[in-house]
């Protein structure tokens, strides 16, 4: 009698006399022994673009410490009353430009099925968590003034490319397992970054609150970190993405966190000034970013 072939797949029907039958049951066990030599559907890690994205953002944001030493980006208090170009209420151009930095790393978790569940652990609860706040809260409270049109383009542009950076990283490159969790880098990270995003909310509820809805004048910000510096909504969020940085170990969150702090820092540098030029009465003692140091 000679011998089948072997195969992978089981003989799972049994035959009467007159025709073969397959039950229930059986073909539930075909489609999982079906499903068993499917390819998996997996990103692979594309580290050359990784690591190109993470030193662009390093040489980007230490170019813009070169080119603003004199004079901050036009939006909010520094955008000159002629500023050329359309303009887009503060509401809905915060929204835009920071929706696509919560978008993009959820879409990816959801359309890729083979990603680290660390990473994914570490992404939810801090990036997108960031940017949920920013997106759905901050930006439907927020009583700013209008933006040009550019600089929302450029940020949503920003988001998006920081987006994918920041997911495709931690869901796909990143070496961490379970036991990273309870490590102490990722401890003390994380204990920086709530507490870091914990600033920079209250201190962005004391600035909403400083005048009426209709009002377009600026005030002395008491209260929270602002007893102590000028920009401590900034301060709260330097914290939070160095915090991130420590987290995660990384390249790229590290290459954000020093992006973020080349942006946002000299802007609390020139809110400093912009005070103390306006308010005869502004805190001596108050420094620009960093308590009692800078």
């Amino acid at each position: 009698m000679s011998q089948q072939a072997e195969t992978p797949f089981p003989r799972l029907w049994e035959e009467s006399e007159n025709t073969p039958y397959i039950s229930f049951m059986q073909m539930l066990k075909i489609k999982e022994v079906c499903a068993a030599h499917q390819p998996e559907h997996k990103m692979h890690c594309y580290q050359s673009a990784v690591s190109g994205l993470s030193y662009g953002f390093i040489l980007v944001g230490l170019a813009h410490l070169v080119l603003h030493r004199k004079a901050q980006s036009s939006y909010g208090r520094h955008m000159a009353p002629s500023c050329p170009g359309r303009k887009v209420p503060a509401r809905p151009a915060w929204f835009l430009q920071e929706i696509p930095a919560l978008l993009i790393p959820l879409l990816l978790m959801f359309l890729m099925h083979e990603s680290s569940a660390v990473g994914k652990h570490l992404l939810l609860k801090t990036f997108c968590l960031h940017y949920f706040q920013r997106t759905f809260v901050y930006a439907l409270l927020t009583r700013g003034q209008p933006f040009p049109l550019s600089v929302m383009m450029a940020a949503a542009f920003f988001c998006s490319i920081n987006g994918f950076l920041q997911a495709h990283y931690l869901l796909h490159c990143a070496h961490l397992d379970d036991a990273w969790l309870s490590g102490y880098p990722c401890k003390i990270g994380l204990l920086m970054f709530y507490t870091g995003m914990a600033i920079n909310v209250h201190s962005d509820y004391i600035l909403r609150n400083l005048r009426k809805p209709s009002e377009v004048v600026y005030k002395i910000p008491t209260g929270g970190l602002f007893q102590y510096v000028s920009g401590a909504n900034y301060f709260g969020e330097i914290v939070e993405w160095f915090g991130y940085a420590v987290a995660t170990w990384s390249l790229p969150t590290l290459s954000f966190a020093v992006f973020s702090l080349s942006f946002i820092g000299p802007r609390a540098h020139y809110h400093h000034r912009f005070y103390q030029e306006k308010f005869k009465e502004y805190p001596k003692s108050r420094k620009a970013l960093i308590p009692f140091l800078l």
